[in-house]
């Protein structure tokens, strides 16, 4: 599993997609593929109000990532250093195996290069410091991009939040 995870906080998505749009434009994905989609349900009620659950979907960075045993030519590749899966783009012969053998779909077809890309949490920024680029063009600060450990962390944080506030707007 990657040392890393993106993160939607629900009650702040909008589903503009911003997160889609600022991905695709920094690798250049050509039109039908999405190296993260932002899956939307609904409309449904929620607190008397009509909304959407919402969850952006990148790459899992799996612990043991199907599509990188599945590769004949060792395009697609997992870091060591932080457990992050890439394609190794002058290795990929297009073959499609990585796209077959994930369960999740998140390989996806480059019909205009004819090979196979997927979510490397833009690996170049990371290594800089910075966060993906779905995450930094989230207009609604709805995403994070944290370690596993945090989530559950920041869950509880968020929750003990709403609930205070919730008491507070009571009194």
């Amino acid at each position: 599993m990657s040392d890393y995870m993106i993160k939607t906080n629900q009650k702040r998505c909008i589903s503009c997609k911003a997160c889609e749009v600022h991905c695709k434009a920094k690798y250049n994905v050509p039109p039908g593929a999405k190296l993260g989609q932002l899956v939307s349900v609904g409309p449904v009620v929620k607190k008397n109000k009509p909304g959407y659950l919402t969850l952006f979907m990148p790459c899992f960075h799996c612990e043991i990532p199907w599509c990188v045993s599945a590769c004949p030519t060792g395009a697609v590749q997992q870091r060591e250093k932080d457990g992050i899966v890439f394609i190794q783009q002058e290795l990929c012969v297009g073959c499609k195996a990585c796209i077959i053998a994930c369960p999740w779909n998140i390989p996806q077809w480059d019909q205009v290069n004819g090979r196979a890309i997927k979510c490397d949490f833009c690996m170049d920024r990371v290594d800089e410091g910075l966060d993906p680029a779905c995450v930094t063009g989230c207009t609604a600060h709805a995403l994070s991009f944290i370690k596993p450990g945090e989530a559950s962390e920041q869950t509880r944080r968020d929750f003990a939040a709403e609930l205070l506030l919730s008491e507070h707007n009571k009194v």
